[in-house]
């Protein structure tokens, strides 16, 4: 299901979470890439592919609830092991990284935010170069 979510982004491109705006237009884009994509593919490969990509954009499942999840882990990991990355860059709050990873993280690996909570909090404690 990542991997499909993914192959989709680098077709349609991928809307960092810190960037607002957008996210309709993204979403648009993002279908079109599927459709296109998927539609290269035998007709039964297509519905499975298609079927998917929209279990994991409606966000809805179990399965897609923990995807959605290890979606927004990777860039807070990334964000985290770079010593604040493009928060830094983006001047990105503590706040805002609990609200825009938070939620996804919580509702689809609870244990996970649990972590991640710790990583951010010592992330956002330590200075950064400016």
């Amino acid at each position: 299901m990542l991997l499909i979510h993914d192959i989709v982004e680098v077709d349609a491109g991928d809307h960092p979470l810190h960037v607002s705006g957008g996210s309709s237009r993204q979403a648009e884009l993002e279908s079109q890439a599927a459709e296109r994509l998927f539609g290269l593919l035998p007709a039964e490969q297509k519905g499975e592919m298609l079927a998917l990509w929209r279990e994991f954009e409606a966000g809805e499942s179990d399965d897609a609830k923990f995807a959605k999840a290890l979606d927004r882990f990777q860039p807070l990991v990334a964000n985290v092991i770079t010593g604040g990355g493009t928060w830094v860059e983006n001047n990105v709050s503590l706040d805002q990284v609990r609200a825009r990873y938070g939620p996804t993280i919580r509702l689809g690996a609870p244990e996970l935010w649990s972590l991640c909570e710790q990583w951010v909090a010592k992330a956002f404690s330590r200075p950064h170069d400016a």
